[in-house]
């Protein structure tokens, strides 16, 4: 393939395309690629907004997506007014191509993620001349620590221009003339049919003396083809929703540090829950509340390796002392999360503050000791290998449970409020002991059974006498309420607490399906009763509402479950993608993206309904049910 070199326009056009900002970009118009080290996120623009290097949860060095194009962003566009933009993934992969037609003719832009040989993560973007002769702008303003720290930009050598910046260098190789201006780096050139323009940006340290080896951009977009192709196959069918589960399945790939196993719940911060409210957090950490909803997702489909590694995760982020679990950790198992405010940054539609770390590390949730334990207790029903510490770090976790599950806990939605006695605590409470008892009958462990299963029906008999609300026909947020409700509870049946028959849970489903549902949809509670202490209205939480579709299966309401079901998948953007939750006046999805918690929400829903609906046919290899 030809590759051209810089074709300059006008100071004049130049100018313009430098004035006008990237503006009116939806979350759900962004697409992710990802190595399993980091992502970022690729607006239908061609503009790179979010990228932090080298992990996940690192300092980004593109950050205008909470903020303006001067915090960072690597635009490549063509000159005149794109017309039309059609963009999608090659199939079962993470290389994303994107079309762009304008006046002139239309481009295609491949972008994806790779790790360069000396492990360090690279950004490969490819323009390709579809129609015509397009004039191609690129604006690339590199801006470390979250877009506030100006780089020191060189050449490294003639072809290759580095930025420095503390303890962050970048290396930028490109066949094409770069003009510095302004504190960025821009260049035109124009494409042809035929013609292909390579850029590849590599992270290293900024004292490592070694500069990254130069790229055969083709050739690295065609192996990460490979690898991703090769591993998406291994999905298990799961009916007409097959080429959305795997889609789900490779974002949760995208969302997993390949190097520690940990698995960040979505890939951003600080996207608004409700667009210019306060409900900004960050995501880009592991919790413990997904461990056993995430491993199911993994070894229904098929992926007990990637299962493994986040069960061993779990084991070396939790193990120590059993008093001192968190709810969520870092991507190595990191405790300190500090949280903190970053003011130079404007917000997300002006969302703020923007905040980096999370507080909610340091409350307490009793859920969490009951998401291990079936976690673990999930993994063992699997086949997965048995680690030699496991069952003795489960039975120091639930000693210490004994101790504090009648306290109260900030619960499962992390409320910044005061501490109440959450029901859906208590049954995940319940969940750990029951667990126990079964690992041990099943495979033949120690413990003290008769004392658990004393401890076990204690539990229930508290739960089922301080969080149901007769009044109501129905379980409650917290012992006392007298009206709140919390689609947590939809887990009731599912972690098999109570069966999905009993009146108790018929009456919460169906409390939930009048009392939280919007437009169809299922919120996490009725957040306007200010339950939480903070002001505003968030979307729908689509988890829940994949959870709502769980129960319908159990209650056979088949039909019901399918077109809900499917009105959430219509929900994906363009590429498959969702986000934490969605605004159904605004019609967009809010909250931070990819959200690792919505996609396992999917993949399980699907194997449940396409089980139910055609069974036999996508049967699973061994039993599906948590317990």
């Amino acid at each position: 393939m030809a590759v051209m070199t810089a074709a300059h326009s006008s100071p004049e056009a130049v100018e313009q395309r430098e004035m006008s900002p990237i503006k009116g970009a939806g979350i759900e118009d962004y697409a992710i690629i990802s190595n399993s080290q980091t992502l970022a996120l690729v607006c239908r623009s061609g503009s790179i907004d979010w990228l932090c290097l080298p992990r996940f949860d690192s300092d980004a060095c593109f950050a205008s997506l909470l903020g303006t194009p001067a915090n960072g962003c690597w635009r490549l566009a063509p000159v005149d007014e794109v017309v039309h933009c059609a963009r999608s993934y090659r199939d079962g992969t993470l290389v994303l191509e994107t079309e762009l037609t304008c006046a002139e003719g239309c481009v295609r832009l491949i972008d994806c993620m790779h790790t360069e040989e000396g492990g360090y993560p690279q950004l490969l973007r490819l323009v390709q001349g579809v129609e015509g002769q397009v004039r191609m702008h690129m604006h690339l303003c590199f801006r470390f620590g979250y877009g506030h720290i100006v780089p020191w930009v060189t050449h490294a050598t003639d072809n290759r221009l580095q930025a420095i910046a503390g303890p962050d260098r970048v290396v930028l190789d490109t066949p094409i003339e770069l003009v510095g201006k302004d504190l960025t780096t821009q260049a035109d050139f124009t494409v042809s049919p035929g013609d292909s323009v390579p850029f590849a940006l590599t992270w290293t340290p900024s004292w490592s003396p070694r500069l990254p080896s130069v790229p055969d951009v083709p050739a690295a977009i065609e192996s990460e083809t490979g690898v991703l192709r090769s591993w998406s196959d291994r999905c298990r069918k799961a009916g007409p929703w097959t080429d959305l589960v795997k889609r789900s399945l490779i974002t949760l790939r995208a969302l997993t540090n390949r190097d520690t196993g940990g698995i960040v719940a979505a890939g951003t911060t600080s996207l608004p829950e409700e667009i210019g409210g306060t409900r900004n957090w960050d995501y880009r950490y592991c919790w413990l509340r997904d461990a056993t909803l995430t491993l199911r997702a993994l070894v229904e489909a098929g992926f007990t390796g990637e299962a493994g590694a986040w069960r061993d995760w779990l084991l070396r982020a939790v193990a120590g002392d059993a008093t001192q679990l968190r709810i969520m950790y870092g991507i190595a198992g990191e405790q300190r999360l500090a949280e903190y405010e970053l003011p130079w940054l404007q917000g997300y539609e002006g969302s703020v503050p923007v905040r980096v770390g999370n507080a909610a590390s340091n409350q307490l949730q009793l859920d969490v000791y009951g998401e291990v334990i079936n976690a673990l207790h999930l993994a063992r029903r699997h086949g997965l290998a048995e680690s030699a510490d496991g069952w003795r770090l489960q039975c120091l976790l639930v000693r210490h449970l004994e101790k504090i599950w009648g306290e109260p806990d900030e619960g499962i939605w992390e409320i910044r409020g005061p501490r109440r006695h959450f029901t859906y605590s208590k049954v995940m409470v319940w969940v750990a002991f029951d667990r126990m008892i079964r690992s041990a009958e099943q495979f033949g462990l120690e413990g003290p059974l008769d004392h658990w299963r004393e401890i076990r029906s204690n539990i229930h008999e508290n739960v089922c006498q301080n969080g149901f609300n007769a009044a109501h026909g129905s379980f409650m947020q917290y012992y006392g309420a007298k009206d709140e409700l919390d689609a947590s509870l939809l887990q009731i049946p599912l972690v098999g607490f109570l069966p999905i028959t009993d009146e108790r849970v018929i009456g919460t489903i169906a409390a939930i399906e009048k009392g939280l549902t919007r437009d169809g949809f299922v919120r996490r509670y009725a957040n306007e009763s200010d339950v939480d202490g903070l002001a505003g209205i968030e979307g729908v939480f689509l988890a829940c509402s994949f959870w709502l579709v769980d129960c319908m299966v159990l209650q056979k309401r088949l039909g019901e479950a399918r077109t809900l079901f499917e009105r959430l998948l219509a929900l994906c953007n363009d590429v498959g993608l969702l986000s934490e939750e969605y605004d159904t006046g605004l019609r967009r999805h809010v909250g931070n993206t990819p959200q690792a918690f919505s996609h396992v929400g999917l993949v399980n829903a699907a194997y449940n309904l396409s089980e139910a609906l055609w069974p036999g046919q996508y049967r699973r290899k061994s039993p599906h049910r948590d317990r």
